[in-house]
């Protein structure tokens, strides 16, 4: 999923971009520079950004003899992901390439101009670090650091990058019809996009108007209406994004939760515009007769309960 967040960012922000390669824990990318400060002031699920350096050989180190690090100190950081690459020494790495990085530059461990950083996953990767995404703020925004909140809420970083999978752009309409305590709203607002809140509960949409002026951010327009009846009140919509009711604490209004689901995944498509894609959050696989699936993300919750991100195309005619 962080992966496909990065490419859409990508492509939400850049007329002109490639992408050169993949693999666990990484995604290579040429763009223009002026792309990096808007990708790295929306994307959720990526911890760094940075100039690539390439791939580094440990049985070929000669192969860095040409790279040349800005003017300034130098300290590398090392990261293996999820265990991969177990049987490489990841100490002697650093110590092997800081040799030969230092020919042009003075290592400072303490305080260095330059962060190079060293991604163990299926090869040996380097970027100099160029953004750290900072997730102290979504931390601010999480649903008990909000002045109206409900126990049920997703938090802001996967709100944010449930955005984001759909390819949303600045400017967009995005609807929440199951807006809740405004979690999803919140962040679309946040990333400058004409954020529109609908509930069938007029406490929550109230709650969500609170919350959006507490954080001071802008309510494009917002309404107390049945998810049946979203339709008769809005139109083309560029991008619906929703993490709809599910489990014994939420408020169905006496509905059974799988009906709700059924309904919205018929009424959704029809507030679309031609061009427009849903973000839609289930603790099950779906699919739409009116959409077409994009893309579909498993994340393991707790126990047996698992959320499910799908991205759908649509509306198909």
């Amino acid at each position: 999923m962080p992966v496909a967040e990065a490419k859409r960012c990508i492509e939400a922000e850049c007329d002109r971009y490639s992408i050169l390669g993949e693999g666990p824990g990484y995604l290579t990318a040429s763009f223009p520079k002026e792309c990096l400060e808007r990708i790295s002031e929306r994307i959720a699920l990526t911890h760094s950004i940075g100039r690539y350096l390439g791939p580094y050989d440990p049985s070929n180190a000669g192969e860095l003899s040409d790279v040349q690090l800005p003017s300034g100190t130098f300290a590398i950081k090392a990261k293996r992901f999820e265990g991969m690459m177990k049987d490489a020494d990841s100490q002697k790495l650093v110590r092997d390439v800081g040799s030969i990085l230092s020919k042009n530059n003075d290592v400072d461990l303490r305080d260095p101009d330059i962060i190079v950083r060293m991604q163990l996953c299926d090869k040996v990767h380097l970027f100099i670090e160029e953004r750290t995404i900072d997730r102290n703020i979504m931390e601010k925004r999480k649903v008990g650091e909000r002045p109206f909140f409900s126990p049920i809420s997703l938090h802001p970083k996967y709100a944010r990058a449930l955005i984001n999978l759909t390819g949303a752009k600045r400017g967009d309409t995005v609807l929440d019809p199951f807006c809740g305590t405004g979690g999803i709203v919140i962040e679309a607002a946040d990333m400058g996009m004409k954020a529109i809140a609908s509930d069938f509960d007029e406490e929550m949409v109230l709650g969500c108007r609170e919350n959006m002026d507490f954080y001071g951010l802008e309510l494009f327009d917002h309404e107390t209406i049945d998810i049946k009846d979203i339709p008769d009140r809005f139109s083309e919509i560029d991008a619906v994004i929703t993490d709809p009711p599910y489990g014994r604490s939420t408020k169905t209004g006496g509905e059974d939760a799988l009906d709700v689901h059924k309904t919205a995944m018929e009424t959704i498509p029809k507030v679309l515009s031609p061009d427009g894609r849903a973000g839609i959050i289930l603790p099950y696989e779906i699919g739409s007769a009116s959409m077409e699936l994009d893309s579909v993300f498993r994340q393991h919750v707790h126990g047996s309960l698992s959320r499910y991100y799908h991205v759908f195309m649509g509306p198909v005619h």
